[in-house]
């Protein structure tokens, strides 16, 4: 074929023409110059040679995978460029039925993410046969000769550390051990894992045991028994219980986390030249409140290492904590949670501590430099978790969340309002997270054929150091996002990070809105003074309109249309007209416009709850909301808090401007309601777990608001409201967040909606519910006026005596029938209030006006 006539079917077939039509593509992945035509080549000639240069190997017990660099050579910085597939691409709602129905993809899914293999079933074969053997008496008895006999060696007076660890000892065996009389100095006794229960036979034995400095009764079946307080005030000088510091906590406590006491140097002192040379402490995960009076450089002057990740540490403050440590002229190497008890900067405890050479593994010159405030290095990742009754599509769609990737398409005309998700392949998947990545990814369209829709998904991927053979290959999760987009709270979605310091941010919060309250505090006593549009003369007001419906119903004399904008008295459109729309098309600031200045604080759904927060705080009418672009941080502290106490945990999260529920989803995963921000600012709200329902289903209702004035507050509410309905009977089961007709009310735009006429409606609720809906109704037009007083308390700069408009409410009822506001909709679609629910049920005038509070 010739030059032109390749030129003029578009298929791509050198490198020139794949470099023009991929131009755009190639800089945003951020793919280096030097490496597009070896891209073009692999791409053109489908080369995976991934599988060449690496290896995938287990880790984590099996229960995740990393990817290592097999090569016998290394592999140079920006030498290569690599294709790995995608094993899964999928819209997010049609998730669930894929994984159903495509033939094998669940099982690799499920072999991808580790969550096919109930190991514990080999486990507990194994275990019940050891079971047998441990679980006997003259097993046990063998155990504790053991450490008599070192006892022995030692010096009958010498102290005992017995491990009776996971030996199947019951209560009725532990009180034939009389361990006290065989151990009269025992110091440390751990029954990790036994089959004790019965809370009076284990105080018992362990009354006579008043020396001992550590105890450990971890995974037993007698804690839940309340034992916790009777260990604690019967062991005066217990210093660790299961695992975590007590409050006696001192030199034997610090000396254990040390290696300096233990099973093979059991001692119930310790001399104070010990704690001269101790250079390593690890006191991580010990549920520090406050660290030991022991605890000090005069103690221990030698200190050069240590970990305090896992401690709440909050009754000591960050700053006294901050001067504690910096007496420490030895210490170099510091693990902390960050943010945490020392704060939320890498860089500020740095700077506090300038002999530090590491912190949390990463060194300290490094930190400064790449000007990152969060070091994560040693973050202990999420590892997926199911139970064994779940199917391989539920333990993938819980799992997904840490292996997801998305992009959205887009061509000249427009951008996909539904994100495209998708799972790497098996290689791809494999590489975890690093802070100092080696290797970068980026997802890549190649199209063939020259068009979009010949496009190809990859994920492309190179190096970005030196690697060398058998070294981790990893990536940035976050790349490009810094802590000024919450990099630290994002990295939740993967990682266990500290849970106190999100609940200390959530409870601040808290405290913030709960001092809000504008309105309920000031009351707006101005008088309604609009006047008016109609002209003196009694000539027909010109309108410009481009809605449908207004053209079709608006038939009054008092109007006519007009086809010429600049010659219209009233401009009644469905674009946003602001001053450059104004100046483009000549109109002036004395024409009637269909909104209000600055009324996005009102129909963007980030901008509504915010204007709600700092006019009432947190009222009942409104769902906890959170602004994931600023306030993630407290949502996650939210989410920890209803964990914790047991409290459901359902989120709904809703673009910041988008209608019709586009990209809406709910999800009670904390890993998804992070991920999701990456397909667009959003709102996370608390989902209405337990809404009233019609015959079994979800519903809401949308209630049409027409706006004369802000300040002063003149609101008109139409008496004609319509109720929308969902299509399936309403559960809570998992599975069913991806059913749209189940979770979502508004159905006329998928085409199968069930509409019922309001009248009708109101009848059968009430038969159903026993309720009036007239009180509901009151409550419903008490709740919109807070809501429009909020945005003239806290946005007096909407007036404009130029500006009318409508808007719509709406509004869902919990099951004690209390309203909800959902959102508020510019210029909402009335098609439904023009053709089908013109018949007002709470008659009083045409439009029945909403007095303003305190009016």
């Amino acid at each position: 074929m010739s030059r032109a006539a390749a030129a003029t079917d578009g298929r791509i077939r050198r490198y020139e023409d794949f470099a023009r039509v991929h131009a755009y593509l190639l800089a945003a992945a951020g793919i280096p110059p030097s490496l597009h035509e070896r891209l073009y080549r692999k791409l053109a000639d489908e080369v995976f040679d991934g599988g060449e240069v690496f290896a995938v190997d287990p880790c984590e017990g099996g229960r995740q995978r990393r990817l290592v660099l097999a090569s016998e050579e290394p592999l140079g910085k920006e030498s290569d460029v690599f294709l790995v597939d995608h094993a899964w691409s999928f819209r997010l709602a049609d998730a669930l039925k894929q994984l159903r129905e495509v033939p094998g993809l669940a099982e690799r899914m499920a072999a991808l993410m580790c969550v096919d293999l109930d190991r514990n079933i080999e486990t507990e074969e194994s275990d019940e046969q050891d079971g047998e053997k441990s679980g006997s008496l003259e097993h046990v008895l063998q155990v504790v000769e053991t450490e008599m006999a070192r006892v022995q060696e030692r010096g009958t007076d010498s102290a005992a550390w017995l491990e009776l660890e996971e030996l199947g000892i019951d209560d009725d065996m532990l009180v034939t051990l009389d361990l006290s009389a065989k151990f009269p100095n025992l110091v440390a006794l751990n029954l990790w894992g036994n089959r004790l229960q019965d809370t009076e036979k284990v105080m018992q034995e362990i009354r006579k045991c008043p020396k001992l400095k550590a105890l450990w009764l971890n995974e037993t079946p007698v804690l839940g028994k309340g034992i916790d307080k009777s260990v604690l005030d019967s062991l005066s000088g217990l210093e660790i219980y299961n695992s975590r510091f007590t409050s006696k906590a001192g030199e034997w406590a610090l000396s254990f986390c040390a290696d300096i006491v233990g099973a093979d140097n059991p001692c119930s002192f310790v001399e104070s030249t010990l704690l001269d040379s101790i250079a390593t402490i690890d006191l991580s995960d010990r549920c520090i409140h406050k660290l030991p009076e022991a605890f000090s450089p005069s103690k221990l002057p030698s200190l050069s290492k240590l970990n305090i990740r896992g401690n709440p540490l909050d009754q000591i403050s960050a700053d006294d904590l901050l001067k504690l440590l910096s007496g420490f002229t030895q210490l170099q190497e510091l693990e902390v949670d960050i943010p945490g008890p020392l704060g939320n900067s890498a860089i500020s405890i740095i700077e506090s501590l300038p002999n530090l050479s590491f912190l949390n593994g990463v060194n300290s010159s490094s930190i400064i430099e790449s000007g990152k405030h969060i070091v994560d290095s040693a973050l202990q990742p999420r590892l997926p978790e199911w139970s064994p009754e779940e199917s391989l599509t539920e333990r993938v769609i819980g799992a997904m969340w840490l292996y997801l990737m998305t992009y959205r398409l887009a061509d000249e005309e427009k951008i996909d309002e539904t994100p495209v998700w998708y799972v790497m392949d098996e290689l791809g998947s494999a590489m975890r997270h690093s802070d100092i990545p080696n290797f970068r990814i980026a997802p890549f369209l190649f199209m063939p054929e020259g068009k979009l829709a010949s496009a190809i998904s990859y994920t492309v991927l190179w190096p970005t150091h030196d690697v060398h053979t058998g070294e981790e290959c990893t990536r940035d999760f976050l790349f490009g996002i810094g802590e000024e987009k919450q990099r630290s709270a994002r990295l939740t979605a993967w990682f266990h990070t500290p849970e106190n310091y999100f609940i200390q941010e959530f409870r601040r919060y808290q405290e913030q809105l709960q001092s809000n309250s504008i309105c309920s505090s000031t009351k707006i006593k101005e008088a309604p003074s609009t006047k008016s549009v109609r002209p003196n003369d009694g000539h027909a007001l010109r309108v410009y309109t481009d809605i449908p419906h207004v053209e079709e119903f608006l038939t009054r004399p008092e109007f006519v249309f007009t086809t010429d904008p600049k010659e219209a008295d009233i401009i009644w459109v469905s674009m946003q007209v602001d001053s450059e729309v104004k100046k483009a098309i000549g109109l002036t600031d004395k024409q009637y416009t269909n909104q209000f200045p600055f009324e996005a604080w009102l129909v963007m759904k980030h901008h509504l709850a915010e204007t709600i927060h700092k006019a009432w705080g947190s009222p009942e009418w409104l769902q906890p909301t959170y602004n994931l672009e600023t306030h993630l941080s407290q949502l996650i502290g939210d989410y920890c808090m209803r964990k914790q106490d047991g409290l459901d945990n359902l989120w709904i999260m809703k673009p910041w401007n988008m209608a019709r529920t586009i990209d809406t989803t709910v999800t009670g995963d904390l890993s998804a309601i992070i991920r999701l921000m990456e397909t667009g600012p959003k709102i996370c709200q608390k989902y209405i777990e337990r809404p009233a329902l019609f015959q079994g289903r979800k519903f809401d209702l949308r209630y049409i608001i027409l706006v004369r004035s802000i300040r002063p507050l003149e609101i008109f509410l139409s008496d004609v409201f319509w109720v929308r309905l969902a299509n399936n009977q309403y559960t809570l089961e998992k599975t069913s967040f991806f059913e749209y007709e189940t979770h979502f009310t508004v159905m006329n735009y998928i085409g199968r909606m069930n509409h019922m006429n309001t009248p009708e409606f109101v009848k059968e609720f009430e038969r159903e519910h026993q309720v009036k809906w007239l009180e509901i109704h009151e409550s419903i037009r008490s709740m919109i006026r807070c809501v429009f007083e909020s945005a003239a308390a806290v946005h007096p700069e909407m007036q404009n005596p130029f500006s009318r408009a409508i808007y719509g409410v709406d509004v869902m009822l919990d099951s004690r029938f209390k309203p909800k506001i959902l959102e508020v909709t510019y210029c909402p679609d009335c098609g439904r209030a023009c053709k089908y629910d013109t018949q007002a049920l709470v008659v009083t005038l045409p439009l029945a006006k909403i007095e303003c509070l305190g009016r």
